[in-house]
């Protein structure tokens, strides 16, 4: 059955739900968890007729921080694993769905367990879903926990 899971997660709620249903899935198959926290690339400087505004902080700062961000996030995933064994990953991507299907294979994951925030019509086609597109170009298996 299933060996290794990848958990992305935003840090939400709803992601911590599928965390909590891929450790219960994980635990009796004596599978491992691996979490994937997806960050934007730093911004470049902006610039406008011959000026540059200059950002109060450098990409070292701004990686530095997100990746804070990312671990306290992936914290929370590792705490819902509760005994089954969880790595983590940050990664900086424009497209988080391709970064998550990246990690699934480069990590070998044999499932991607991951949360939808079940936006639909205009909403999801304006926001887009990472989840939809994890769902439509991955060759890893994908829950999709509501």
């Amino acid at each position: 059955m299933y060996k290794h899971i990848l958990v992305p997660t935003d840090g939400s709620a709803l992601s911590l739900k599928a965390a909590r249903t891929a450790a219960r899935l994980a635990a009796p198959l004596k599978a491992r968890i691996t979490t994937v926290y997806v960050s934007p690339p730093f911004p470049p400087p902006l610039s406008s007729e011959g000026m540059v505004y200059h950002m109060s902080y450098s990409e070292a700062e701004y990686e530095r921080e997100a990746r804070k961000v990312a671990m306290k996030a992936m914290g929370k995933v590792e705490a819902q694993a509760r005994g089954v064994a969880c790595d983590k990953v940050s990664a900086f991507s424009e497209h988080p769905w391709k970064a998550i299907i990246k990690v699934a294979a480069s990590k070998k994951c044999d499932l991607i367990v991951m949360a939808s925030h079940g936006r639909g019509g205009l909403a999801g086609l304006l926001l887009g879903s990472e989840t939809h597109k994890v769902l439509a170009h991955s060759k890893v298996p994908v829950l999709v926990c509501r």
